[in-house]
């Protein structure tokens, strides 16, 4: 006789493969590192404070 098999552990175990599969096929289409994510929002962030130190104040 052959071995006992959880067919819910199996079928849960290859939704997992696939869904592994799925989100790293999706961070190379359209994601970044949460690493590349930061150093962008903070050059974004030091680009907008150069250019308001620079601005010009039409008050006087």
């Amino acid at each position: 006789m052959g071995d006992v098999v959880n067919l819910g552990r199996i079928r849960k175990a290859d939704n997992r493969v696939k869904k592994a599969a799925k989100a790293t096929e999706n961070a190379a289409k359209f994601g970044l590192t949460k690493a590349q994510q930061r150093a962008e929002k903070s050059s974004k962030i030091k680009a907008a404070q150069h250019l308001d130190n620079h601005r010009l104040d039409k008050d006087g």
